[in-house]
């Protein structure tokens, strides 16, 4: 069964038979090809932990009493307050055909358009630029151009580990023709641990920079004189704005860049978060913008501006209108020949004259009450959205919230009405990724329970609220014809989005459909090839753009951002260890200089404080992070440990113009905190379900194999809680009564131990020291949980006789051969080795995905300085 990977915005194919997932070689997104999150995707597929039945206040119900009274809610609200009271909050994680009924019904039918999707968190600004440019939400170029570029400026995004198949092709280009990679970045990523060049900006000082690299090519004459002329408008004040912008950068590397980007004519820019989620993004872009337009690099083979999608949907949702200030099929609130073309399309009366509440300004309108009924779908809003202990007092004061999701979080914990949905492997439909590639996912196994697609419930919820005929889809197949059919409505070719031959597409040619890019039918799928754009005039637009003055501040820069082997807020990956292994627990990474001037050392807990809370994370001493900025990765929540999720520590500033979330951005400072006692527990996950949080400043949870739950704890207050290790233990966790135990305390060592037992089987072990010395390993305790003990032995047990004496097995970097750290470095040392092929004839790092090359290119670097 041919199906789409349900992670980033790559697309990447996949193939599910009797022997598991694989890469689907003749997919032209990855051509078989597959990262790490991508191969270990079937490890996910435990229904265990799944929603799997309608609930009300938490009381288990049918489908039918819970779309009844959710729908009588949404009327009530509707009818009392207007139809601006009620929202819908969707997600990047949605099929297309998902996104088309959501969009129809609010904006439609409803007739509001407080419709938007957590897409605005990390793709609103390229939409916002790419229409300001091109007239249209456009991306020019395909991966082939990835293949045949010269020079690959990665500018905002760490690709490496974000978007890393497609980055294996930049390599892979490097190999065959002499492609040079730039890396634009505050840190040193692991994208730039592989680049030729790494040019490390202050945060934000990308439109700067790319600014004065218009005026170079000015100066040095290499302007597109005649495509400026022939095709293009406002390039005079662009420049003008451009030559007023200083670099910030060391002037002998802008000279190289400078250079490189004066005498390259195949150059790719390609952007993503770093650019993205600033509160001059759409500008920032704008300026990638004007330096491709005005050097004639867009429209040709390896040229282009690039923007990297961050979920595998996000342009399909683009697509239908899942933003609020758009209306569906790249129709425009601003245009009212569009309202009237789309009201008559789908004959609503009713349609929203105006943009609905983006992201940040809807989770405010839930919290002053303008919002009355809200559905979310797909999405953790209570951990992923800035300020998220207001996002979560908000869904408190919320009369109703309905929320449709796959698992239990943080934001169902909140919710009146939850719903079990169909996840991915589940449902059928359409997502189209970054190159505008249109790819089926398809189901190849049932839903668990009474799980439902989010389509279904969406066209549920419009019966009920008196919209029958509009929302009578009998599947998939018939809600992607309408939204082709749509795309083609009245469009004479002033839209480039248009899927006119798929309008009558049979079920089973949409069951069968491979993918395609649209518009469908050149042979060159890039745009703009002929000059000609979306504008009325079919120019692109120059934007001009200034750089904003810095502002010092006392505070450091948080930058929040993604890890190699997680998604998102991790309820698929957390659940497996392998994912769970590169890095455990959240954590700061902070440069030296900042941790010397603060007194930090790696290990140490740092409190975090911003304006809107504080968080206790562990530090990591990091030599690639540019000093006065720090980083946290944004996938940890209250699930996974005590420091919860870092986008509390965010504020509510936004983009201007696309009212994209500015999470780089952060403004945060740091103080070290004194650690009293630690603690290490392993358990079955029911005895480890519950932490209590009282006594542990902060602590941590990972899954390990078999089913086991690892715990770490540290403490920042001294321990004084009675004689036993029973005492100690039921202040950590909460433990049921009437358990099997064997506990062990020495007060004046503060050493305090307990183990949990089942008719001989080990159920829970848990170690507390004052002294990181004195507890066992990880490792050490699984052997413990492998043994048989028909008679419970407390020496053994608790004292760890007989037990092997395991090192720690260290942080693992390459998980498709699961090898660690410790490994490669000792590889490194006792074979001299000398590269990262080396590597991989000695370990196997490497040898599998790639996405781990860059780390071992790191760690060669750092064993060469430890060396001299």
């Amino acid at each position: 069964m041919n199906t789409t990977c349900p992670y980033c915005g790559v697309g990447c194919g996949l193939i599910a038979g009797p022997d598991g997932l694989v890469g689907d070689e003749a997919h032209p997104a990855n051509r078989g090809r597959l990262c790490v999150k991508g191969a270990t995707l079937g490890l996910t597929l435990d229904d265990r932990d799944r929603l799997t039945q309608p609930s009300i206040g938490g009381r288990d119900t049918t489908w039918a009493e819970a779309l009844d009274l959710a729908a009588v809610r949404f009327a009530e609200a509707i009818s009392q307050h207007g139809p601006d009271s009620v929202a819908f909050y969707v997600s990047g994680q949605f099929l297309t055909e998902d996104y088309y009924v959501a969009n129809k019904l609010m904006k439609g039918f409803i007739g509001s358009g407080n419709i938007d999707t957590n897409s605005r968190l990390c793709m609103a600004s390229p939409v916002a630029a790419h229409i300001r440019a091109f007239g249209e939400d456009l991306v020019p170029g395909i991966y082939d151009d990835f293949d045949q570029a010269d020079l690959i400026l990665f500018t905002g995004s760490n690709a490496a580990w974000c978007h890393p198949v497609l980055f294996q092709r930049a390599l892979r280009a490097r190999e065959a023709r002499g492609t040079r990679i730039v890396v634009i970045d505050p840190r040193r990523s692991a994208t730039a641990e592989l680049a030729d060049l790494r040019i490390p900006i202050a945060p934000g000082g990308d439109l700067a920079l790319f600014a004065a690299l218009l005026a170079v090519c000015a100066e040095c004459g290499r302007l597109d004189h005649r495509f400026i002329r022939e095709h293009t408008s406002g390039f005079d004040a662009a420049l003008s704005a451009a030559r007023t912008a200083g670099h910030g950068i060391d002037d002998a590397l802008f000279a190289t860049l400078a250079e490189w980007v004066v005498a390259t004519p195949r150059m790719i820019t390609a952007f993503s978060q770093g650019v993205n989620q600033s509160a001059i993004a759409t500008d920032t872009i704008s300026a990638i913008i004007n330096l491709h337009l005005a050097t004639g690099r867009i429209g040709k083979p390896g040229a282009c501006p690039f923007s990297l999608t961050g979920q595998p949907n996000a342009m399909g949702g683009r697509e239908v209108g899942g933003l609020a200030n758009q209306l569906a099929a790249h129709l425009g609130f601003d245009d009212p020949s569009h309202h009237d073309r789309l009201a008559r399309f789908w004959n609503a009366p009713h349609l929203a004259r105006y943009p609905g509440l983006k992201a940040v300004d809807l989770f405010d309108a839930v919290h002053d009450g303008r919002i009355k009924a809200l559905w979310i779908a797909g999405t953790n809003p209570a951990e992923s959205l800035p300020r998220s202990n207001h996002v979560r007092e908000a869904l408190a004061r919320c009369p109703t919230v309905v929320a449709a999701d796959c698992w239990a979080t943080a934001t169902t914990a909140r919710a009146h009405i939850v719903l079990p949905a169909a996840g991915w492997s589940e449902k059928d439909g359409t997502v189209t990724n970054s190159e505008r590639l249109i790819s089926r996912q398809r189901a190849f196994r049932s839903a668990p329970g009474e799980a439902k697609p989010d389509w279904w419930m969406f066209a549920e919820l419009g019966r009920r609220l008196g919209h029958g005929p509009a929302f009578d889809f009998p599947n998939p197949a018939s809600i992607f014809r309408e939204h082709a059919a749509l795309s083609a409505f009245e469009n004479a070719g002033e839209r480039v989005f248009n899927l006119a031959a798929l309008t009558n597409i049979p079920d089973e040619d949409y069951d069968a459909l491979r993918p395609l890019h649209w518009p469908i039918g050149p042979a060159d799928h890039r745009l703009f090839a002929d000059g000609r754009f979306s504008t009325q005039d079919q120019r692109a637009r120059f934007v001009p753009t200034i750089a904003p003055a810095s502002e010092a501040t006392p505070m450091m820069t948080l930058n929040t951002g993604r890890l190699r082997d997680q998604w998102h807020t991790m309820t698929r990956t957390g659940r497996v260890p392998e994912l769970m292994a590169h890095r455990s627990h959240a954590a700061l990474e902070i440069a030296p200089e900042d941790a010397a001037a603060s007194g930090i050392a790696g290990g140490d807990l740092v409190a975090v404080t911003s304006n809107h809370g504080t968080i206790t994370l562990t530090a990591v001493v990091d030599p690639g992070q540019r000093r006065g900025s720090a980083f946290a990765a944004m996938h940890w929540t209250e699930g996974q440990g005590s420091a919860g999720t870092v986008n509390q520590l965010i504020g509510g500033t936004c983009d201007p113009v696309s009212g994209e979330p500015a999470y780089k951005h952060g403004q945060a400072s740091l103080r070290r905190i004194d650690a009293q006692w630690h603690g290490i527990a392993l358990g079955r996950a029911a005895l480890t379900g519950r932490v209590n949080t009282l006594h542990a400043g902060f602590w941590a949870r990972t899954p390990r194999a078999d089913g086991l739950m690892h715990l770490r704890f540290t403490g920042t207050a001294p321990l004084a809680l009675g004689a036993t290790g029973r005492a100690v233990a039921t202040a950590l966790l909460d433990l049921p009564e009437g358990l099997e135990s064997l506990d062990y305390a020495d007060l004046r060592r503060g050493v305090f131990r307990l183990a949990v037992l089942k008719r001989g089987t080990v159920q829970l072990l848990l170690h507390v020291a004052r002294d990181t010395a004195a507890l066992p390993t990880v490792e050490a305790l699984e052997a413990l949980f492998s043994q048989s003990w028909p008679e419970p032995d407390a020496g053994r047990l608790l004292i760890g006789l007989g037990a092997p004496r395991l090192s720690p097995a260290g942080r693992i970097v390459c998980v498709c051969h699961q090898v660690t750290e410790p490994a490669i470095r000792a590889a490194i040392a006792t074979g001299r080795l000398g590269t990262v092929e080396a590597i991989g004839l000695a370990t196997l790092a490497g040898t599998g995905c790639g996405s781990c090359v860059s780390e071992l290119k790191g760690l060669l670097r750092h064993e060469l300085v430890a060396a001299e």
